[in-house]
């Protein structure tokens, strides 16, 4: 694994750009997500072609990079986030200007399709992301994540189909992943090693065959081995049930050869108050106390 570039935490009066690097987001989300970091005190503004419309892209390959090269060669810049996933960031991951980003750490904020830009940075730069939406559901953790060094702790919710998964046992190790798609169309060119990690999935508006594809093919690849552990998120509209059979089962039946500890019911994804967590920075899964501590992303 890379050795750790951790940026700089969050301060008042910092600059934050906003970028597209997937599919276009609406005007008010874009407002929306200005008036949340401006009311954190950052001060936000917005990429060039932030609202472009190509297809089902917010902009060409070449406009989209160039928004998101542009905000981590400028050294005025602290974070950069995302509007939205959607997608398309997969089109663009292998274009990022990793020796700026090396140069100038920052902190780059999305979650959903923006794993893949998360993973790439992390597998060729070493710095550690921020997966989860802006706005932020769960405030608390978000400027947890982004303004201090003491990392987030996800506990287990009752309410999350995913619980069921847990079984026991407790790993440390770094926390990669995020979104299973993404995790499965970085394999071979920007999926970091995996051994000795804590593997992070969530997914959302997957078929129950393509969760099974991805995860059989992840593991076929030998790009599985050496995982000490799974967290698992949130996985919402992903269905319906075949044969008795919902997304859960896939997982376990999936997951459950790994011989790991699995810690379910994560609050991560798209679903309901989701937190904000680092990841590509050391994490610690209890499954027996179903919590997952994760440290800081930042100094």
């Amino acid at each position: 694994m890379p050795s750790t570039v951790r940026p700089f935490r969050l301060t008042a009066g910092d600059h934050v750009r906003l970028v597209s690097p997937a599919s276009t987001p609406t005007p008010e989300g874009v407002a929306d997500c200005v008036r949340f970091l401006e009311g954190l005190g950052l001060r936000a503004t917005v990429g060039e072609h932030a609202l472009d419309a190509h297809g089902y892209l917010a902009g060409t390959d070449g406009h989209r990079l160039a928004d998101l090269n542009d905000a981590l060669r400028d050294p005025d810049v602290t974070a950069v986030v995302a509007t939205r996933g959607g997608r398309g960031a997969y089109r663009i991951a292998d274009g990022l200007d990793f020796a700026a980003a090396a140069r100038h750490p920052k902190l780059v904020v999305g979650f959903s399709e923006i794993t893949i830009l998360l993973l790439a940075l992390w597998n060729r730069c070493g710095i550690p992301g921020i997966h989860g939406a802006v706005p932020a559901a769960d405030t608390s953790s978000f400027l947890s994540a982004l303004f201090t060094t003491d990392g987030v702790t996800v506990r287990r919710r009752a309410d999350e189909p995913t619980g069921a998964l847990t079984t026991t046992g407790r790993a440390s190790g770094v926390l990669l992943g995020g979104n299973q798609d993404m995790v499965a169309t970085a394999a071979g060119w920007a999926l970091p090693r995996l051994d000795g990690a804590i593997l992070l999935l969530e997914g959302h508006g997957m078929g129950l065959g393509q969760i099974d594809r991805q995860l059989t093919m992840l593991t076929n690849a030998g790009r599985l081995d050496g995982v000490r552990a799974v967290a698992v998120g949130q996985y919402t509209d992903c269905g319906p049930a075949q044969g008795g059979w919902t997304a859960v089962d896939v997982l376990r039946d999936r997951l459950g050869r790994l011989g790991v500890p699995i810690l379910g019911g994560l609050p991560i994804g798209h679903g309901t108050r989701p937190v904000t967590v680092p990841v590509g920075t050391h994490a610690t899964l209890d499954a027996d106390a179903g919590e997952l501590v994760v440290g800081s992303a930042v100094l």
